[in-house]
C-alpha cells in the first residue's frame, strides 16, 4: 500500500475511534449521574483496577499492557472529569515528584491542588476541599516517609489506591557542581542520593526543605545553590540540569498512596492490599502472636514498619501491609481476633495492589 493509501486508511480508523471515545464518555457519565442519585463515589480504585485488568486480557498487541493502561488512564481521566468535577490535592508546588504521581493516576482532565506540606494534604481532603489526596508512603532506597506515616494516627481518611513511580533525581543549578557550596531537596530525596554527593560535592551543605520544586525554587534565586529534584521541576522553573541520574540506586521507586473519605470496595478478579496501624503489650511474644494472627490463616504481610506512637517515650505502634481485602473472611477474621488482645487496632484502608 502506498502512502496516501496508509494515511486515508489512518484517517478513517481515527474517525471510529473518535465516535467510538465519545459513545463511551458519554456512557460514563450516564453512570456517574446514577452514582450522584445513588450517592456513590465517583472514583472507585476497585471498579477502575478491575477495567484496567481486562484490558490487559483482551490486548492482542502490538500495543503493550503499559502502553494500554496510559491510553485508557486519560480516557477515564476525560470520563471522570464529565460525570462530576474532581480535584486532587498533593504535596506541591507543582512538578514535584507527587504532582508526577497523582497525573500518573487520575491524568491531565482533573483539577490538582498543590499542598505545602504533606498535613495540609490530609487537611484539604478531610474539610471536603478536595475529593483526594496523593502522598508519599515509603521509598525503596531511603525507606518510610514518617510524615506520611504519622499523619494516619490521627486522621480518619482511608487509603484507597496506590502508585508505584521511578524516581530519577537530577542536581539543578545555575553553577557548574564545582562551584555549588549548598543543596536543598527533600529530606527523602537528599537520603536517595547521599552516596553520590559524598563522591561529587563533599564539601557542600545539604539542607532540606519541604519539597524538591521547593529546592529548585531555592536554586533559582541562588548561584551558590543546587536542587535535587526532577528534569520536569528544570524545565518549569527554567533552571539548568548540571547532572543526571545522580540517585544511589537506578531501581529507585517511590510508592505513593491516594487518601479519602471512603476506602476501595471490594472487586472480584482484583488482588488487594489491606493497611493497619496496631499496638501490642509490652509482654514478650506479643509482636510474634500478633503477626500469627496473619500466618495461621496464609496472609502474607508485605510491610511492617514501626513508628512512635507519639503519646508515651518508647511506645511504638505498627503500620502493617497485608494482602487481602478487609471485606473477604480471612482478613477479617484476623482483625476481629487482633481486637481481643491488641490495645489498639486501626484499619487505614483497603486498595488494589496495582503498580
Amino acid at each position: 500500500m502506498d502512502l496516501d493509501t496508509l494515511r486515508k486508511k489512518i484517517d478513517e480508523i481515527d474517525q471510529e475511534v473518535l465516535k467510538l471515545l465519545n459513545e463511551r464518555v458519554r456512557t460514563a457519565a450516564e453512570i456517574g449521574h446514577v452514582k450522584r442519585l445513588e450517592g456513590s463515589p465517583i472514583y472507585v480504585a476497585s471498579r477502575e483496577e478491575q477495567v484496567l485488568r481486562k484490558l490487559g486480557t483482551l490486548n492482542q498487541g502490538p500495543l503493550s499492557d503499559e502502553a494500554i493502561r496510559a491510553i485508557y488512564r486519560e480516557i477515564m481521566s476525560a470520563a471522570i472529569a464529565l460525570e462530576k468535577p474532581m480535584s486532587i490535592a498533593y504535596l506541591g508546588p507543582e512538578a514535584t515528584y507527587t504532582h508526577q504521581a497523582a497525573l500518573k493516576k487520575f491524568g491531565a482532565s482533573i483539577e490538582y491542588i498543590a499542598a505545602p506540606a504533606i498535613p495540609d494534604v490530609f487537611h484539604l481532603v478531610a474539610k471536603g476541599e478536595a475529593d483526594h489526596g496523593v502522598i508519599p508512603i515509603e521509598n525503596s532506597t531511603e525507606g518510610a516517609v514518617s510524615h506520611s506515616m504519622d499523619m494516619f494516627f490521627e486522621s480518619d481518611l482511608k487509603i484507597c489506591a496506590q502508585i508505584f513511580t521511578p524516581i530519577s533525581h537530577s542536581l539543578i543549578s545555575r553553577s557548574q557542581p564545582n562551584e555549588v557550596e549548598r543543596v536543598y531537596s527533600k529530606d527523602q530525596a537528599i537520603g536517595q542520593c547521599r552516596k553520590w554527593l559524598h563522591a561529587h560535592l563533599p564539601n557542600a551543605s545539604l539542607h532540606a526543605c519541604d519539597s524538591t520544586t521547593k529546592a529548585v525554587q531555592i536554586a533559582k534565586e541562588d548561584p551558590k545553590a543546587a536542587a535535587i529534584a526532577s528534569i520536569l521541576a528544570s524545565d518549569l522553573y527554567g533552571v539548568p540540569v548540571v547532572a543526571e541520574g545522580i540517585q544511589d540506586r537506578l531501581d529507585n521507586t517511590t510508592r505513593f498512596l491516594v487518601i479519602g473519605k471512603e476506602s476501595s470496595g471490594y472487586a472480584a478478579g482484583v488482588e488487594f492490599k489491606t493497611s493497619f496501624l496496631i499496638s501490642v503489650d509490652h509482654t514478650v511474644g506479643a509482636l510474634e502472636k500478633a503477626l500469627r494472627v496473619f500466618s495461621s490463616r496464609g496472609l502474607n504481610l508485605s510491610k511492617i514498619e514501626s513508628r512512635p506512637s507519639g503519646k508515651t517515650a518508647w511506645e511504638y505502634c505498627f503500620f502493617l501491609d497485608v494482602l487481602g481485602h478487609f471485606e473477604e473472611p480471612p482478613v477479617a477474621d484476623a482483625v476481629k481476633e487482633l481486637r481481643e488482645f491488641c490495645p489498639f487496632v486501626k484499619w487505614l484502608g483497603s486498595y488494589p495492589n496495582a503498580k
